[in-house]
């Protein structure tokens, strides 16, 4: 075959991977000097640093004064469990479901949980029909599908005067997309998403109707220690004060303050939903007129803009999941993308991160890049 030319830009930061993802620009570990490594996060000291994470959180993502946030173990996976198993059973619980992590939450609800719930799930690319939901019950659901690519539009479906609660994991969400604060009663995310932060810590927010739940709720299953959000019926206070469960990495906590502090220079969530828009903007202005590669999204209105999902669409590829890896390695081999290709239980295809914290530069200059990676493989087939 005739050697295809290179294009000539490179992305300065190759690294596009959608958990752990890119680091704020111009990161240097000098930046993490004022870690109090060594000791207590019970000291004045540590309690300080998380105190200030839970206000800087608060001001980055204009979440309301009454919603509590906490800093709890296990990712966000971690705060997801600790919400459904103390807050269902109430009441009648559905379980959305749209894509990998969606689906282990509707596990956990019916098979661990032992649920009676509603399941409401929708292919890759699709999100559920939340006209068809009832929000009078319990609502479990992913903001932004991170293996799917797409997203709720916005909170219009969810009704104010709704009875349940409405419990969301935005992971993939939080500081690169509005968030309805009034429509969701329970947040969950993880800093190593769209602030780029290291990993182990989650976040848990809770509204006013959150806390109540959980003070007049006594679930009929033991609660492990780590998932204990209450005691004598009480929400324990310290817990959203920064005085955590159990041991945070000081080294983390630093790390999520200077993405935080880097956050607020930009003016808040405002300036993180931009940078993100302009991201996914990149990819699909790319795309727009290509007949090998589109969208996984069905609907632009609830595409992603932070985990982008692209599928090859040329019928001349022989082997759709053996060429999108074979995509994702070249790129992988020449430094441009790192970390592109697909979930494992995602349709085969690339994932682009375009998160806060990767510069439009960066993905534009990608973009011919997966044209050539693109045309080197089908030559090769």
């Amino acid at each position: 075959m005739t050697e295809l030319k290179t294009p000539e830009t490179r992305p300065a930061n190759p690294r596009f991977s959608s958990g752990p993802c890119a680091k704020i620009p111009q990161y240097n570990l000098d930046m993490l000097a004022d870690a109090p490594l060594g000791r207590s996060h019970r000291a004045a000291i540590g309690k300080s640093k998380l105190g200030e994470a839970i206000d800087l959180t608060r001001e980055v993502l204009n979440v309301p004064a009454d919603y509590r946030i906490g800093i709890v173990p296990g990712s966000d996976t971690g705060a997801v469990e600790m919400a459904m198993w103390t807050m269902l059973g109430e009441r009648p619980v559905e379980m959305l479901a749209w894509e990998s992590f969606g689906e282990g939450w509707v596990t956990d609800a019916v098979k661990q949980l032992k649920l009676d719930a509603t399941v409401r799930k929708a292919d890759y690319g699709h999100i559920v029909d939340f006209a068809e939901v009832d929000f009078n019950k319990d609502v479990v659901f992913t903001w932004n599908g991170t293996t799917s690519g797409v997203r709720v539009p916005n909170g219009d479906a969810i009704p104010a005067d709704r009875q349940g609660l409405t419990i969301c994991d935005a992971t993939s969400a939080a500081f690169a997309m509005d968030l309805p604060w009034d429509k969701l009663d329970v947040v969950t995310f993880s800093w190593q998403k769209v602030l780029g932060g290291e990993g182990a810590h989650g976040m848990l927010i809770l509204s006013p109707r959150a806390v109540e739940r959980l003070e007049s709720f006594t679930p009929d299953r033991p609660l492990p220690k780590i998932f204990r959000l209450t005691k004598g019926g009480k929400l324990i206070e310290g817990i959203f004060k920064g005085e955590t469960i159990n041991t945070p990495s000081m080294l983390a906590v630093e790390d999520y303050l200077v993405a935080l502090k880097w956050a607020q220079g930009l003016g808040g969530v405002s300036g993180l939903v931009a940078r993100a828009d302009a991201n996914a903007k990149a990819v699909r202005d790319f795309i727009a007129d290509k007949d090998w590669i589109a969208d996984l999204a069905a609907d632009p209105a609830t595409g992603s803009t932070t985990s982008v999902c692209l599928k090859f669409t040329d019928p001349a590829i022989k082997d759709g999941a053996a060429f999108a890896k074979a995509v994702a390695k070249r790129l992988d081999k020449e430094n441009v993308a790192l970390d592109a290709g697909a979930y494992r239980d995602a349709p085969a295809g690339l994932r682009i991160w375009c998160g806060s914290t990767v510069e439009t530069s960066d993905v534009a200059a990608l973009m011919p890049w997966i044209e050539w990676a693109y045309r080197a493989e089908l030559a090769a087939q």
